[in-house]
């Protein structure tokens, strides 16, 4: 088991890549945080998946889009577990709109979750694992659109552009104190975020003709790569961003 008695935090984790990521982590060895915001029963049925595995695990409602959130998280978690090893920064929200139409309102709640959420709370963790002199790994998931311009969501794109910065800022600053961070991006994947998509056969069908791989990414593709990225396996690789697209990045077209 490559992440055997590790203890892992996943935000978002209640459902989509999130809930993936939290299902492979105990697969592998792995006790797993279940952060989530929206739906109890949802996260109910992640924490029934991890446990069904022998691992432990814990949900803790926070919102990660505040500080007081991220805060009460971690204490949450580390009253628990007494220690973190891995932390995924999976939690992201997107709103559409054409750009003269963002509201503040929009803006921030986009920011909060998909930059301010990943900054701090990548702090707590750095912080934790300082105070405990502990190595650690640190994932962030981001989107193809940290690269891709995505018309009528510029909120998300910054967003993530902001997170693929991070990671290679942080990868420079936190390399000495023997902690790992790095980037997945995911393409189109077969989540609840993209339920308009997958009901809009059209669309859905122009952008199948893109992916050269021809399917969509389902959360495991991008959970097998971040096991590898919180594993010992990894101890080399930081500051880097994985595209799990199918090929999509180097074939898009704007619909």
């Amino acid at each position: 088991m490559k992440l055997k008695n590790k203890v892992a935090l996943v935000t978002g984790s209640s459902q989509g890549i999130g809930r993936g990521i939290a299902e492979r982590f105990a697969q592998e060895g792995a006790d797993v945080v279940i952060n989530f915001v929206g739906s109890t029963q949802r996260a109910e049925e992640t924490l029934r998946a991890v446990e069904s595995t022998g691992r432990r695990g814990l949900i803790v409602q926070a919102d990660i889009a505040s500080v007081k959130g991220i805060q009460t998280l971690f204490a949450t978690a580390l009253e628990y577990f007494g220690a973190l090893d891995i932390l995924v920064n999976n939690a992201g929200v997107e709103t559409h709109a054409p750009f003269w139409e963002v509201t503040e309102a929009d803006y921030d709640k986009v920011l909060n979750v998909n930059l301010k959420g990943v900054f701090f709370a990548t702090q707590a963790m750095t912080q934790h694992l300082l105070r405990t002199e502990r190595r650690g790994k640190i994932v962030n998931i981001s989107s193809v659109h940290e690269e891709l311009p995505f018309p009528n969501f510029a909120a998300y794109c910054a967003s993530k552009g902001g997170v693929k910065m991070l990671t290679r800022n942080l990868a420079v600053e936190l390399g000495q104190h023997g902690i790992n961070i790095n980037n997945i991006a995911p393409g189109a994947i077969e989540t609840p975020i993209n339920t308009k998509l997958l009901n809009n056969p059209q669309k859905l069908g122009a952008l199948l003709t893109q992916i050269p791989l021809g399917r969509l990414g389902q959360p495991h593709d991008v959970a097998n790569l971040a096991v590898f990225l919180a594993s010992d396996e990894a101890d080399y690789v930081t500051g880097s961003t994985f595209y799990v697209d199918g090929g999509l990045t180097w074939n898009y077209q704007e619909q």
